[in-house]
């Protein structure tokens, strides 16, 4: 826990911004008709703000979990290590996601940053009370446990029965998805290669040689700002799922 002691605290300018920012990131662009304002923003009223660098440790696997998280900008991953040194990479959150709301007493598995991150925290205990008198709250609470419910059966499924050439389509495409909806002519992963080998349970020698396939037939370009998708429909075909 030492990287967030170290962590600067945001001024009250700071605090006010933040959930300003939050709250119009609910609506839609102006003149069009605005969404109903997420209950989530509920929790901004005992938010703080830090700022990590990349590779800091937000929290322990084991840790108390005394808060929970919402990423503002950057990109943090979950980790477990296992008895022999090896690491599981259990998911990636980017700006908007929340995470460590689904945990029990203790986190199972530990958070890093992957990049430079700005995170809101809240505390569980104040989150877990405010749920119990506001049923708008506690239903949009469950919407999330159910969403990364859903991503770890995912996860599962292709850890479990795809073969490496399916998992970074699916990754690709997933990524894509999460960073840009599909609009970016490139992808810019903040992820590593080791991330995502970790992630994906390949190799970096299995990742890197795959992609270099997937460039010399054309599927992908690659960049030194990121991957371009060339070809979706061939990707989302190595992925065995429908096109998106």
């Amino acid at each position: 826990m030492q990287a967030l002691t170290q962590a600067r605290a945001m001024t009250a300018g700071d605090k006010h911004a933040s959930i300003a920012s939050h709250t119009a990131a609910s609506s839609t662009s102006p003149g069009a008709r605005p969404h109903a304002p997420d209950t989530l923003n509920l929790l901004e009223q005992f938010g703080s703000t830090i700022h990590l660098h990349r590779d800091a440790e937000i929290h322990a696997e084991g840790d108390d979990a005394q808060f929970c998280y919402r990423v503002v900008a950057g990109c943090v991953r979950t980790v477990k290590l296992l008895e022999d040194g090896r690491r599981q990479v259990g998911a990636f959150f980017l700006a908007g996601d929340h995470f460590g709301l689904d945990d029990l007493d203790t986190f199972d598995f530990g958070a890093e940053t992957v990049t430079d991150v700005t995170l809101r925290r809240y505390p569980r205990r104040m989150v877990e009370a405010l749920a119990e008198s506001h049923v708008g709250l506690t239903r949009r609470l469950r919407e999330l446990a159910l969403t990364n419910l859903r991503m770890a059966r995912t996860q599962l499924l292709m850890l479990g029965r795809k073969t490496a050439t399916e998992r970074i389509a699916s990754f690709l495409l997933d990524m894509d998805m999460r960073c840009g909806g599909g609009r970016r002519s490139v992808l810019e992963l903040p992820m590593t290669r080791a991330d995502m080998a970790d992630y994906l349970g390949l190799t970096v020698e299995t990742i890197c040689r795959i992609l270099a396939q997937m460039k010399r037939d054309g599927t992908v370009a690659i960049h030194r700002t990121g991957i371009e998708l060339r070809d979706r429909r061939t990707l989302a075909e190595r992925a065995n799922e429908v096109t998106r």
